[in-house]
């Protein structure tokens, strides 16, 4: 007697044996962080505009590096070994006494005595520059402004042993000019990234009441920032300037006052384009409040637009705050002191080059084209 069951064929086979689970794609990654791929895709982006992804990593080396300016520029050693004893002027202050001298005030690192003292009895270990921002440097081998020590000339150097050496020279208040720019640039920036980060919630804050609601509150928003916006701010800062002496803080307000305008028309246009959309609509009829959808439906697609520009913003903002430095007046008022224009104007011009190629690099990041050229559907 025959067996008539069928013989087996490869489909049936392989129908019979369990079905291995296809591999699966390991997760994206950028940096160690775990990202979405269309994250990854924007990521790669960036990275391939070479010049804007060194230029970024420049920057954060140089920003760093500023945000020690004290361990770097500073007119206190930053460790003395006196009688056996160590100190950290760097961190810490000390009296005259402290360190065996005669005053109870704080202590003078560049005072003769306490340099001869310390030479004497221990040592002292300074930074780079031997001057931060505010000290008045002694013993110029010429008045001041003193051009920069390697421009004067050897024998003039020789008849004046103990004069400093600054790099860049000094400004008309016999100030260390690289220990200024030093401490400028991250004032600047700490200054820009505060501006740019304050004035962009404002202004997508702005720009999505006028376009998700839209009729008669974009209206009176869009005649409101016409006016505000036509106000002659150079002459509102020149008045505010001779009424009160501009510090960070009060810049910074006066300039925010202004700023936030810069993203309204960008977030604006957004809304306005997706407020209507079938999702949107959707989630207004289950009862979502609209702070909600703003904020998580609309906001995100919003941002693509957005981010382009915050390193324009940031740029701009610190051109802001360094034109209205003094050590970019002095360079106006010290012609025959060239060094102090052209210091000022060759680290700005380095920071805006900078701050410029990372905005091409973000905007390329973000651009549909070239994030999903070559891309199969």
């Amino acid at each position: 007697m025959h067996d008539t069951k069928a013989p087996a064929t490869p489909a049936t086979d392989a129908a019979a044996q369990p079905r291995a689970h296809a591999p699966t794609a390991p997760p994206a990654r950028v940096l160690g962080f775990r990202v979405t791929p269309l994250t990854a895709r924007r990521f790669a982006n960036f990275k391939r505009n070479r010049r804007g992804y060194w230029s970024l990593w420049i920057f954060v080396v140089l920003f760093l590096v500023s945000l020690f300016s004290e361990f770097i520029a500073n007119d206190r050693p930053l460790l003395v070994r006196l009688d056996g004893k160590f100190y950290a002027p760097v961190l810490f202050d000390y009296t005259e006494e402290e360190l065996g001298g005669d005053f109870p005030t704080s202590a003078d690192y560049h005072d003769p005595f306490l340099k001869e003292r310390i030479a004497q009895h221990g040592w002292a270990v300074w930074p780079l520059i031997e001057f931060d921002y505010r000290s008045v440097v002694r013993n110029l081998p010429r008045p001041a402004p003193s051009p920069p020590s390697w421009l004067i000339p050897a024998e003039e150097r020789r008849a004046k042993p103990d004069a400093p050496y600054n790099l860049l020279g000094t400004d008309d208040q016999a100030r260390d000019v690289a220990a200024r720019i030093l401490y400028g640039f991250r004032i600047s920036v700490l200054f820009g990234f505060a501006l740019t980060i304050v004035s962009s919630i404002i202004g997508i804050a702005a720009g999505a009441v006028q376009g998700f609601y839209g009729g008669w509150v974009d209206l009176l928003f869009q005649r409101f920032i016409e006016v505000w916006g036509g106000l002659p701010q150079l002459f509102l800062l020149i008045i505010l300037a001779s009424i009160i002496e501009p510090s960070f803080w009060i810049l910074l307000v006066f300039l925010l006052l202004f700023s936030w305008m810069g993203l309204v028309g960008v977030v604006r246009a957004e809304f306005l384009r997706v407020r209507n959309f079938d999702y949107v609509r959707a989630a207004r009829a289950l009862g979502v409040p609209d702070w909600r959808i703003m904020a998580r439906h609309i906001l995100p697609n919003a941002m693509v637009a957005t981010l382009t520009f915050l390193p324009f913003i940031l740029s701009g903002s610190v051109t802001v705050l360094a034109s209205l430095g003094e050590l970019v007046q002095q360079g106006k008022n010290n012609l025959t002191a060239p060094w102090l224009g052209l210091s000022a104007f060759v680290v700005l011009s380095i920071v805006l080059v900078l701050l410029i190629f990372v905005g091409e690099a973000v905007r390329d990041a973000f651009d549909p084209r070239k994030l999903f050229a070559g891309k199969k559907a």
